[in-house]
């Protein structure tokens, strides 16, 4: 299951992410999303874990507690096509 985990402090790392989430159970991959030009943290990241019920209890058990003093948002993820479009900022 790919998970999101948002609000997270822009010094969080990959190993602090895999960490939380592999008290769940196997991770199979971390991806915190950074910004294109500057290579600093977005402040979000996704989370895939090949158990789904391992990652239903890491979603329950981690969604609003802290890390870094910020209250971590965890959910599934939503596939692209769902996610409403972004316009444009000029």
């Amino acid at each position: 299951m790919n998970i999101y985990v948002g609000n997270l402090a822009y010094s969080v790392t990959d190993a602090e992410i895999r960490e939380a989430f592999e008290e769940f159970g196997d991770v199979a991959e971390v991806n915190l999303v950074e910004d294109r030009t500057t290579g600093q943290s977005k402040g979000f990241g996704f989370v895939e874990m090949p158990n789904n019920s391992e990652a239903d209890t890491a979603i329950k058990a981690l969604n609003s507690t802290q890390l870094k003093g910020r209250a971590i948002k965890v959910n599934q993820a939503k596939p692209r096509g769902d996610r409403p479009q972004r316009r444009a900022r000029y």
